[in-house]
C-alpha cells in the first residue's frame, strides 16, 4: 500500500534540528522523499507500524507533528503530479 508520511519539526533549537534530521534519514529508510518533509512509502502493514513507532520514538509530541495518509494498493489512480518534478514510479528499479 502507499502511505504518504508528513512532518513538521519544530528546528527553533539545536534539539529539534537533530530530530528533523533524524526523522528525515528514518523516512529515507522506507520511502522517496517528493518534497522536503513529505515522503512516498510502498510499504506493508507491519513495515507501516514499524517506521510509525520508529518516528514516534523520535519526534516530540508537544512541539512536532507527524501524519500518515493512507492511500491503500490502488493509489495509481489517486496521485496526479503537476510541476517541475517529474513523477516517479515508487515500486520501480531504484539505480545507486
Amino acid at each position: 500500500m502507499l502511505v504518504l508520511i508528513t512532518y513538521d519539526v519544530n528546528t527553533e533549537t539545536t534539539t529539534g534540528k537533530k530530530r528533523l534530521r533524524q526523522v528525515a534519514k528514518q523516512c529515507v529508510n522506507y520511502g522517496q522523499r517528493v518534497q522536503n518533509s513529505v515522503f512516498e512509502c510502498v510499504v506493508d502493514s507491519a513495515k507501516c507500524r514499524e517506521i510509525q513507532h520508529k518516528l514516534e520514538q523520535i519526534i516530540d509530541k508537544d512541539k512536532d507533528s507527524l501524519r500518515f495518509y493512507y492511500l491503500g494498493n490502488n493509489y495509481k489512480n489517486k496521485v496526479k503530479h503537476i510541476g517541475v518534478k517529474k513523477s516517479f514510479n515508487v515500486e520501480g528499479t531504484l539505480i545507486i
